[in-house]
């Protein structure tokens, strides 16, 4: 099967999961292979086995919307998971292509390392977000773009998501932060959730961005440079980030739990306002405690950013610590964010 048929990858891999049982089938021999056959599916979407096989194979094209949902009904998806094999079939078919992911307020240009100008500074967001950012400063919240670069963010998500010790790299990527920084592990007491959750967005945006340069080049490094990524994004999940809660454990407040919402950003295409709130008194008493500490700024750090602390929007100047391996290296961008097998090997061939 060619890597690029990513399509055909995702419904061989959903077969494999539906059980026959599941399916209303009764199966009187036994079987070598867990899940449903090809022409079980193709019987069941209301589909010839020779077109569901084309489709499978990538030799088919185009498949109309009414056989994706019957396919979507048949392999048991969620809406998230219909949406993505609804992106998957469409590629091509008219003719969208993803613009290189870019910060709310357009391109940026690169510096003399060629790394683009957005990012954890968030020199590139406009001043709208910058002053929505400003203004819910007693609680965390930061701009997420496609490729889950943090594009900007207010002191207090800062103070939760980094950790001190390093200045602020030009760009902070939370994805690269999961599975390339130790720290994360601490960071996430429940760091395989957060580890799978990260890589059902990544294939979600993917799935919708195919041609994006830098998606690539974030799922390009994460292939090459981590064993479990690579087996979590063989799975083809996908997950979007709406809403939820995720525990934390910070050097200075401890453990606690935050729910999130994510709030998509209208004009600023795959970009995503990411807030956390307390659902506890406890995690509210964190927040604020976390908030003087952010405010006050810790001794012995370096890095200066702009924060803003629990008693309004006022800018206040602090030093804070980030994770290693967030600030990317340029990597040269590959033609698809479909397929981690291909775009490992551009890794491997930087050596």
């Amino acid at each position: 099967m060619k890597s690029q048929n990513e399509l055909g990858r995702y419904l061989a891999v959903r077969r494999s999961r539906v059980t026959p049982r599941s399916a209303g089938i009764t199966v009187l021999d036994r079987r070598r292979v867990p899940g449903l056959r090809r022409e079980e599916v193709a019987d069941l979407a209301g589909v010839s086995a020779v077109y569901y096989t084309r489709l499978e194979q990538g030799r088919a094209r185009n498949p109309s919307d009414a056989v994706l949902d019957a396919l979507a009904r048949v392999l048991l998806l969620d809406p998230t998971e219909r949406a993505h094999l609804h992106d998957l079939a469409h590629r091509g078919r008219d003719g969208r292509t993803a613009r290189r992911t870019a910060p709310p307020g357009g391109e940026h240009g690169t510096d003399e390392n060629g790394e683009h100008g957005a990012g954890a500074g968030g020199a590139g967001t406009r001043d709208g977000l910058k002053r929505l950012l400003a203004a819910v400063g007693a609680v965390p919240a930061y701009v997420l773009g496609p490729a889950m670069d943090v594009l900007d963010a207010n002191g207090l998500a800062r103070s939760l998501l980094a950790h001190p010790g390093r200045e602020a790299p030009a760009r902070w990527n939370l994805a690269l932060q999961v599975f390339l920084d130790p720290a994360a592990r601490r960071m996430y007491p429940r760091w395989e959730e957060v580890a799978r959750q990260t890589v059902g967005f990544l294939r979600l945006s993917g799935g919708r961005r195919p041609r994006d340069p830098r998606l690539a080049e974030v799922v390009a490094r994460l292939s090459g440079r981590s064993e479990e990524f690579r087996s979590m994004w063989s799975e083809q999940e996908v997950r979007d980030k709406t809403f939820g809660t995720k525990r934390f454990r910070h050097p200075v407040v401890g453990e606690l739990d935050l729910a999130y919402e994510t709030l998509a950003l209208p004009g600023d295409e795959g970009c995503h306002l990411v807030v956390f709130t307390a659902p506890d008194p406890r995690a509210d008493a964190a927040l604020r405690l976390l908030g003087s500490w952010t405010a006050a700024g810790p001794a012995g750090t370096n890095g200066t950013v702009g924060t803003v602390g629990t008693n309004g929007p006022e800018e206040r100047t602090q030093r804070h610590r980030v994770p290693p391996g967030t600030v990317d290296e340029p990597v040269r961008p590959v033609g698809s964010v479909g397929s981690a097998e291909s775009e490992s090997s551009v890794v491997a061939e930087r050596g």
